[in-house]
């Protein structure tokens, strides 16, 4: 089956990183947030990617409570030499508490993290390994400091952080050379090229865009109806999918539908293949991480890595991110944009 599979360009992971599939996968997904799983599917899913190339696994230890490493162990054991293991800590839920949500970017926590993470996945080391999401009470220096600690001690090889300014990034990337930033980027979320676009790009930092496909939004199978959502899918929580924004969201999408029906591709690929454009506009590596729990999905999105945009055709999509209805959380305030620009909710 695999050689049937056309496999995807690789690309080094930021200056001195590891060499990965040029699209990523988000496994989140895969076995939490979006509603019931089907078990068989999703490693069939997983087992897609190392055939198509997508070498790129992305996790964390707050996805399902930890949950979702355990899943991912069995894969990563079969596979451990072809891919390139990613999994993050900062956000500190408890099982026994559902309520319980802390944001943990002390030296202690993270130590402990990553010991948890460790087990979890069954590994020894931990190829890329994230601050998730910034405590600004906590200096940068101590978290990356300890991050680089664990460097040392061989249990994380590469440093990357997710959800930080251009300026946290520059002072972060003083104490310890990171590798990866990883913020939410799509032709519906362009908020990072403020700042953190740029510095990735001056400091050799691999961009890895989380949700570039706006968790659904962007595939064109979501109509704006509340129908499209089970009940116990994370996505109703979110102002873009909720009410008058999911409409009005839902419609944005003609451009890339009518981009899509002139190529021959779907309206997903379409917005794939603009987030992996950004390498070339913006002189980084873009590595996206799309998630799916879904084999043909997974191979759809791997083959949008093969289209290039017309500058006409980008043209088109360019005004799309100022006319979104809603945030892309309901509480921005553990985003960049909202350090940089002083908003927290959604209006």
């Amino acid at each position: 089956m695999s050689s049937a599979i056309e496999r995807i360009d690789k690309v080094e992971l930021g200056k001195g990183g590891p060499l990965v599939g040029v699209q990523g996968f988000g496994a989140m997904g895969i076995s939490a947030a979006y509603g019931q799983t089907d078990a068989a599917a999703a490693r069939d899913t997983l087992e897609a990617t190392v055939e198509a190339g997508v070498t790129l696994i992305d996790t964390a230890d707050m996805y399902g409570v930890g949950a979702n490493e355990e899943f991912l162990a069995p894969f990563v054991a079969a596979h451990r030499d072809e891919i390139t293991l990613a999994t993050k800590f900062g956000i500190e839920y408890r099982a026994d508490d559902p309520g319980y949500r802390a944001i943990r970017n002390d030296p202690a926590y993270i130590r402990k993290a990553v010991e948890a993470s460790l087990r979890r996945l069954d590994v020894e080391v931990i190829d890329l390994y994230y601050m998730h999401r910034r405590d600004p009470a906590v200096p940068l220096a101590e978290s990356v400091g300890a991050m680089a600690e664990l460097v040392r001690a061989g249990k994380v090889k590469h440093l990357g952080l997710s959800e930080v300014t251009g300026a946290e990034l520059r002072e972060a990337h003083a104490v310890h050379p990171i590798t990866a930033l990883q913020t939410e980027w799509s032709v519906f979320s362009r908020d990072v090229e403020r700042s953190a676009v740029g510095a990735a790009a001056e400091l050799g930092v691999a961009f890895v865009p989380y949700s570039p496909l706006g968790r659904g939004l962007l595939t064109g199978t979501f109509t704006g109806a509340a129908k499209d959502l089970s009940s116990d899918d994370f996505r109703t929580l979110l102002p873009r999918f909720t009410g008058d924004n999911a409409r009005a969201n839902a419609a944005l999408l003609a451009p890339l539908a009518e981009i899509g029906a002139a190529r021959g591709a779907t309206t997903a690929q379409i917005a794939l293949a603009w987030v992996q454009q950004r390498a070339q506009v913006h002189g980084l590596t873009v590595v996206p991480i799309p998630g799916t729990r879904s084999r043909g999905r997974l191979l759809e999105n791997a083959a949008a890595t093969r289209i290039t945009l017309t500058a006409e055709e980008l043209a088109l999509l360019e005004p799309l991110a100022e006319q979104v209805a809603g945030e892309r959380y309901a509480d921005m305030s553990l985003t960049s944009a909202a350090r940089e620009t002083g908003t927290h909710a959604s209006e």
